[in-house]
């Protein structure tokens, strides 16, 4: 192991300028190697090359300007779009003895002048600011003053103005450019298909920068969609039997939905606690603060939340309702599993949410240009809901990506759903629709084709249709899969006044002649519980300790994870900072018993051995 670059007694001290990145990656961060195109990058990056970086969340993408910011002279200007992911940021590079800090509102006026001065002093290797006040006269004349590394603006995708995170100030982050030419910038994201990879290099200036493109794929998240039954029902099976112990996000489209999923957890007994726009500033950022540090296992969300999230270990993110686009879905879904170690993303939908979602568009004051784009993105959703090919296979396409093998790791490869000539079927579900005047639900179209009869029925003297009780080859469950794909194949459309009413679209036409053939899948059958209690375990993917199998692995890794607690409440910092997941997993197997052995591991730098190494030895000693 390399000797120490910094004082880990004291406040951290400068770098060397100049340090060999492969020798910073170990000695720092604490990894054996760089990852895909990394080295690629910081060297692109560290020669003064612009660049433009996408890459899966959770495959190091911050480490692409970290690096050259240790190494380049000069202080790195960290353009990000929320305080609390820029406090979460800087925190953790403290903990590596990294030289960083943060200009933001939430720091009093004398603390603001006590980093600027530090930044004036070259004392700090990495600011992180948000655009609002990178763009203010006074700080670019600041900037003016200053010996400048690097420009890095992390979440670019925020610049595009058909995207859900839209930020109107990243719009003029070519004004960098502009007054520092000769100063490299390097733009990242997750999340960006072909056109919003396009905006981002023509509103930023990206023209002439080299862009590193490694795609989209997060093969360790499990990608499941259901039909929405009983939601907070289907939720807490889920929870229960799978992740029982675990950190994990869930959202929801309303604030008021947010509010009551969130206190039905509490009252089945887990740590849960609510985040929407509804709730005052310092009640968000007490729940976001109390969810990064393990002390509430799950947030119960709406939209608002997710993108300042920086929290390595979240197991599972599950959608009660359906976002609006694949682009949210992969955006929201790529929380979870950040560390590569298992984790699931699960989703349950149902036919109001298309009229919900739908409703959102047309009732926003977006342009009609805008909602055209906006129902196109959500027809790729729901294509994805009803999918019978691999999931991972549509996602990715969706990004541009069209040559992925099925990933072996989805329901839909998982349990191959079965395929059948619906045509049938879907032109008496079509027939249903236009006989009763194509304003009914699907709840009242089924009861016509099961023949079941009602007051409604008879009042509406709708079991007097040819088509009244023709649908028996189906049950209940499987008339409304077969509406809900009609829906997602964009054949039958959802009205927009709250009740729900299917009505044909033009596209109906050829299929009611015979004229255009259909196919359906199967639902599978729906997973019944275990009746499991909090507290069991199940072994399935998706914990961070399913694959130890030997009770004396769990019991030590249980134990690391409890000292780990105790440390970073004393240090006042999330758990993850001192050491993630998976470098307690790597203790498990490894059981060092001596400073070197343990500073070979995942993530051990040279500060954190010298800070926690001993503490962790002796957990080790004493239960492994």
């Amino acid at each position: 192991m390399h000797r120490s670059l910094f004082d880990s007694a004291g406040p951290p001290a400068a770098i060397p300028r100049g340090a060999d990145p492969g020798t910073l990656l170990h000695d720092v961060f604490g990894f054996a190697g760089f990852r895909g195109e990394q080295e690629a990058i910081v060297t692109h990056v560290v020669a003064g090359g612009d660049a433009l970086v996408l890459m899966p969340t959770g495959s190091g993408k911050s480490l692409c300007y970290q690096l050259p910011a240790l190494v380049r002279d000069g202080v790195a200007i960290v353009v990000s779009p929320l305080i609390a992911l820029m406090e979460d940021q800087v925190m953790a590079l403290r903990q590596l003895g990294i030289r960083a800090a943060y200009l933001n509102s939430s720091l009093e006026a004398e603390e603001q002048r006590r980093v600027r001065r530090e930044v004036a002093a070259g004392e700090i290797d990495l600011l992180y600011v948000a655009p609002e006040r990178l763009l203010m006269d006074s700080f670019l004349e600041f900037l003016g003053t200053l010996p400048l590394a690097l420009f890095a603006i992390d979440e670019a995708h925020c610049v595009s103005q058909w995207g859900h995170d839209f930020r109107p100030e990243y719009l003029q982050l070519a004004i960098l450019h502009e007054r520092w030419p000769e100063i490299p910038r390097i733009a990242l994201t997750a999340t960006a298909d072909p056109p919003t990879r396009r905006e981002i290099v023509a509103k930023l200036a990206l023209e002439d920068a080299r862009q590193f493109i490694a795609g989209f794929d997060r093969p360790n998240i499990r990608y499941r969609v259901v039909p929405k039954d009983s939601a907070t029902t289907q939720l807490i099976r889920f929870l229960r039997d799978e992740h029982p112990q675990d950190s994990g996000i869930v959202y929801c489209l309303s604030r008021k939905r947010v509010e009551d999923t969130a206190a039905k957890l509490v009252t089945e007994g887990w740590n849960a606690a609510p985040y929407h726009a509804g709730l005052d500033a310092e009640t968000r950022r007490e729940n976001q603060r109390r969810f990064v540090r393990d002390e509430v296992d799950i947030v119960v969300a709406t939209v608002a939340f997710g993108m300042g999230i920086d929290k390595p270990d979240v197991r599972f993110v599950y959608h009660l309702d359906p976002p609006k686009s694949l682009e949210a879905y992969y955006q929201e879904t790529g929380r979870a599993g950040r560390d590569g170690l298992p984790a699931n993303a699960m989703m349950t939908w149902g036919l109001a949410d298309v009229a919900q979602l739908r409703r959102f568009i047309t009732e926003g004051e977006a342009s009609s240009e805008r909602q055209r784009v906006e129902h196109h993105k959500l027809n790729a959703l729901l294509g994805f809901c009803e999918t019978s090919r691999c999931r991972r296979q549509v996602l990715l396409s969706y990004f541009g990506e069209t040559d992925s093998p099925p990933c072996g790791n989805c329901d839909t490869c998982l349990t191959p759903p079965e395929t059948f000539d619906g045509t049938v079927v879907a032109q008496k579900a079509m027939s249903a629709v236009v006989r009763t005047g194509e304003r009914f639900g699907q709840g009242h179209l089924i009861d016509v084709l099961l023949g079941n009869t009602n007051e409604r029925i008879t009042r509406f003297g709708h079991d007097r249709l040819p088509t009244f009780g023709v649908g028996g080859e189906l049950d209940k469950r499987g008339w409304q899969s077969v509406f809900r794909q009609l829906v997602a194949a964009g054949l039958l459309a959802v009205d927009l006044d709250g009740y729900g009413g299917l009505s044909l679209a033009e596209e109906a036409a050829p299929v009611l002649r015979g004229e255009r053939t259909v196919e359906l899948r199967r639902d599978p059958h729906p997973e019944r519980g275990s009746g499991r209690k909090r507290g069991g375990r199940s072994g399935r993917g998706g914990s961070a300790a399913a694959g130890l199998t030997d009770e004396a692995d769990r019991t030590l890794f249980e134990a690391l994870r409890q000292r780990r607690l105790e440390l970073a409440r004393e240090a006042n910092i999330a758990p993850f900072m001192v050491f993630p997941d998976r470098t307690l997993l790597e203790m498990v197997a490894a059981r060092p018993t001596s400073r070197r052995e343990l500073g070979e591991l995942h993530g051990v730098g040279q500060v954190k051995l010298d800070r926690f190494g001993e503490e962790f030895l002796g957990v080790i000693r004493q239960v492994g």
